[in-house]
């Protein structure tokens, strides 16, 4: 169309709207996700990929991080499974492993990538807290505390989301500063038997 050069583009986004053209730019924002990471992440691109044009993705999110983090949730919607081993300490290490393998997965390289970029981006960490909980972790680990505090295993002045997210702050630590691919389950046994533990069972009111 005369004076609009991405004519083409524009009338495929006329043709396929609401879910359908709202799954195609997650995808070709995932996809651009998977290939270049976010600090390459660019609208434009997302526009070409999915057949659209920048307007389109700007009227379902206002700002690069907001699509970043919508596609990434995208990716990994799954039917999350709270683990209930009767214990504490065996609810912790089963979280604490299943983060350690999304993490070490080509996805969670995806969310590390995000964390990093969120250091000096106020708006990505806003993002991701606000549609992620900060990984989607948060109500899990209150639940299995929660139930510790039930049976006797922990204060009660322990069931509170920084708390309760202590072992995710120390792993995502190990990836984010040591550079490493994966933690060592020796790692994740101490971080639950030496620092979690004592923490939400000797947790004292302020």
């Amino acid at each position: 169309m005369a004076g609009e050069p991405d004519g083409g583009r524009a009338s495929a986004a006329t043709r396929r709207r609401g879910a359908v053209l709202e799954q195609a730019i997650l995808d070709a924002a995932a996809e651009e996700l998977k290939e270049s990471g976010y600090s390459g992440l660019s609208m434009d691109r997302v526009a070409r990929r999915a057949g659209t044009n920048k307007n389109a993705i700007y009227r379902r999110w206002p700002s690069r991080a907001a699509l970043a983090v919508a596609a990434y949730g995208r990716m990994t919607v799954t039917e999350a499974r709270v683990p209930d081993t009767g214990e504490l300490r065996g609810d912790a290490l089963e979280l604490l492993r299943a983060a350690n393998r999304h993490l070490s997965s080509p996805l969670g390289r995806i969310l590390l990538d995000l964390l990093a970029s969120a250091r000096d981006d106020p708006d990505l960490l806003a993002e991701i807290h606000a549609r992620t909980g900060g990984d989607g972790l948060t109500g899990m680990w209150l639940t299995v505390l929660g139930r510790a505090v039930a049976r006797g295993e922990a204060a009660p002045e322990a069931l509170h989301p920084r708390v309760a997210t202590v072992p995710i702050a120390l792993l995502r630590n190990e990836f984010l500063t040591r550079g490493v691919t994966g933690v060592p389950d020796e790692v994740l046994v101490e971080i639950i038997d030496d620092v979690y533990l004592p923490l939400v069972r000797g947790r004292a009111p302020r």
